[in-house]
């Protein structure tokens, strides 16, 4: 082909990409305006090989401060966080949510913009030892009505009532968190009993609260 005839398409070729170089300036520079890291805050836009991560967490703590001290957001639609307010001190900032594992922890201090990668993880069965405790002790089923006043060993001075109250607001949670690994899982210690059930039911005898757990007759979730 002669330059003559190639000419127009070379042409075309440059416009195009000079309109993606200014398209691509112009997405970072319309994130940095939008996010506006503050002199105080950190923020920044996460990313997978899947485009922007909106709905995850980003963590940021730091040792440095006289107790340890710990701020977690969530990424809007458009995979944008912002830390705000933070002491000034240097930090560890990563990604973590569900399908990922938790990202590399970057480096950074307020005022700084910090774009992050989330790691995607290899399997579900990997991603799931990442998902927050509250996210396990959801799956918890609720016994019907008909389990409760005397039927399948539980006494009948107890209705499904008394026990979503002590379930929600009145035991454990009214402390701490219930569903991490720790409460949700048998140790290696109690793999000799025959049953799953067996396991469990030595499981949360075991200890000092040992009492309280498996108090009025039926097992309760433990502390």
């Amino acid at each position: 082909m002669k330059i003559g005839k190639r000419l127009p398409v070379l042409i075309a070729a440059a416009a195009l990409l000079a309109g993606a170089g200014v398209a691509t300036r112009a997405q970072a520079q319309n994130d940095a305006g939008a996010i506006k890291v503050g002199a105080k805050d950190i923020g920044g836009v996460v990313s997978s090989p899947q485009g922007r991560e909106a709905g995850v967490w980003v963590i940021a703590e730091t040792t440095e401060l006289p107790t340890q001290f710990r701020r977690i957001v969530v990424t809007d639609d458009q995979g944008r966080y912002l830390v705000p307010d933070l002491p000034q001190a240097d930090y560890n900032v990563w990604v973590r949510g569900y399908g990922l594992i938790d990202s590399p922890k970057m480096r950074a201090k307020p005022g700084q913009r910090l774009d992050l990668a989330a790691a995607p993880a290899p399997s579900p069965a990997d991603a799931a030892h990442f998902y927050p405790a509250i996210y396990w002790y959801s799956l918890l089923t609720i016994p019907d009505k008909n389990e409760f006043g005397g039927e399948n060993g539980i006494p009948a001075n107890v209705t499904q009532q008394d026990w979503l109250t002590i379930i929600k607001n009145r035991a454990c949670v009214g402390c701490h968190q219930l569903g991490q690994e720790s409460t949700r899982t048998i140790p290696d210690a109690f793999s000799d009993q025959k049953t799953s059930e067996d396991a469990w039911m030595r499981r949360v005898l075991y200890g000092q609260p040992a009492r309280r757990t498996t108090g009025r007759g039926t097992v309760q979730v433990f502390c």
